[in-house]
Formats: C-alpha cells, sequence, structure tokens
C-alpha cells in the first residue's frame, strides 16, 4: 500500500506567500528565494504532488483557482500548527518587542480581545501599537504588521475581513433630516470620507463636513450627541446608535477590505504569532 505524497511546509509557506503577495516575485523577497525557485516550487506542488491547478496566470498578476482557495485554508492551519508547536516545545518564553500599525478605527474594537489571548501565551513580549490612518500606515518602514483599510482592487497583504461602510446617527436623534446634511468624518486623506461624499455628490444632496477628526471616539462622541450623520464600517456602529440607508433617502455604500500586511524584509517567529492571532481575532 503506497503512502501518501507529503508537502514540505517550505513549500506551503512559499505557497502562501504567493497568496498574500498576489504573484511570485514579491513572495520570492517573503521567503528568500528567487523567483525561478518558487516558480520550480510550485509546478512540483501542481505536477507531481497533487496533480491539480492551482494558480490562474494573468501576466504579472496570479489568483489561485478554486482547487487553490481549498488548499490556501489547509495551509494555512497546518503552518499555524507547525508554528505553535515550535513556539511551545522550542521557546515556550520568547521575549521581544513587535511593532503593530492600525488606523484609530480597529483599536477598541478588535485589539482588545487579540491582544488579552496573545498575551496568555507570550506574557513576555511587548507590543507597541501606532495609531495613524492607512495611507500614512502604508508609507512606514519601522512597523512589523500593518493592519490597513483598502478599496476593492488595491488589496495588499492578507485579507482579514470585507465589510460594507454604513451611514449612521445617534438613536433617537434625526441629524439625517437636517439641510444641507451635517457629517462627522475622517480627515481627507481618508478614502471612506471621500465615498461617501462622492455618493452624496451623484444623488444630488447638500451636505457639510461639520466635524472633522482622525479619532474614531471622537466621531463617535459627536455622532452620539445627535450633531451629526457618520459613514463607517458596519463592526464599527455601536448599540446607541442606528443604520440609515434608503429609506432615510441616503445612498449605498461600498464595501472595503481590511487586510494585515507584514514586513516583508524583517520576518520572524514572534511577528508571526501575533499575526496569526490577529487573523483569528478579525474573524470574531
Amino acid at each position: 500500500m503506497s503512502a501518501f505524497p507529503s508537502i514540505d511546509t517550505d513549500v506551503l509557506r512559499t505557497f502562501v506567500a504567493i497568496a498574500d503577495q498576489g504573484g511570485f516575485t514579491r513572495a520570492g523577497e517573503l521567503v528568500n528565494r528567487t523567483q525561478s525557485a518558487v516558480s520550480m516550487q510550485m509546478k512540483r506542488l501542481e505536477e507531481d504532488v497533487l496533480q491539480r491547478q492551482l494558480f490562474e496566470r494573468d501576466g504579472r498578476q496570479v489568483k489561485l483557482t478554486a482547487e487553490g482557495q481549498v488548499l490556501l485554508g489547509y495551509a494555512r492551519r497546518i503552518l499555524k500548527l507547525h508554528s505553535e508547536v515550535f513556539n511551545t516545545l522550542r521557546e515556550p518564553h520568547m521575549v521581544g518587542t513587535v511593532r503593530i500599525g492600525t488606523p484609530d478605527d480597529y483599536v477598541m474594537r478588535f485589539l482588545p480581545g487579540i491582544l488579552s489571548r496573545f498575551a496568555k501565551f507570550y506574557p513576555l513580549i511587548q507590543i507597541e501599537v501606532h495609531c495613524e490612518s492607512t495611507k500614512q500606515l502604508l508609507q512606514r518602514q519601522d512597523l512589523d504588521l500593518s493592519i490597513v483599510t483598502r478599496e476593492p482592487g488595491t488589496e495588499i497583504g492578507q485579507l482579514l475581513r470585507k465589510e460594507r461602510f454604513v451611514w449612521a446617527e445617534a438613536q433617537c436623534f434625526s441629524a439625517h433630516e437636517q439641510t444641507p446634511l451635517p457629517l462627522a468624518m475622517f480627515n481627507s486623506d481618508c478614502f471612506c470620507r471621500l465615498w461617501a461624499c462622492n455618493a452624496l455628490d451623484a444623488m444630488g444632496r447638500d451636505y457639510r463636513i461639520a466635524y472633522n477628526s482622525s479619532s474614531l471616539s471622537a466621531l463617535m462622541a459627536v455622532v452620539s450627541a445627535g450633531l451629526a450623520v457618520t459613514a463607517q464600517l458596519e463592526s464599527l456602529i455601536t448599540p446607541d446608535m442606528r443604520i440609515l440607508g434608503a429609506a432615510e433617502d441616503l445612498p449605498l455604500l461600498p464595501e472595503a477590505s481590511i487586510m494585515l500586511v507584514r514586513n516583508l524584509h524583517n520576518p520572524s517567529p514572534i511577528t508571526e504569532c501575533l499575526a496569526e492571532h490577529i487573523v483569528e481575532g478579525f474573524k470574531l
């Protein structure tokens, strides 16, 4: 009885890197291999081991086939377990510092649970959290991990979740009935603000930016007081607010992608452990 062929974890790591980076060249940089070596690994995986096509190639862009998507789920789980084994048995007391960058949006909603669970496993690791806009985070080179919001078609890194933007105002208030419509929005370098304004312009509804801040808590305080309407990711809307839509003469807003971007030039076991906790935390 012949044994099943095995897949080396290095090959799975390369495969995941290709899926995350959208191409062989950037994946090679991440796993410290040449493009030709990456291509050879994937050719053997497709033709010799699995006998399935895993990629659809369109010029320099690479997308996963349906079979590739199935393998990606298994590959992430296998690499996570592989990492847990080594971290638990070989390095149970890892120490060091991880620098995370994230917009203010996700700090209160997601980070408390993620960091709490991570601290139980790795209590000696120091976490630095830097809150800046997506645009600013993508310009920095000193962060180990960045959580960013991207428009459809501009995704980079690993997808954490997709979410739609929604209009919201405080319960028991009717700021949406005012003309012009008062808005509480992030600063002008936030593309969700541009989405909201463009959508209102397209339907011909008058509005004004009544409150402007880089802080989500500041914007939510304004909205909770009944002073303005805002447009935010649906998961950020608090129980004291209500979602608005066509009934309030407000346009449908697009969906955005929340992505995890790794520093390709500074990988480490500590960083990868935290990345795994972030991925799990955004599923909740």
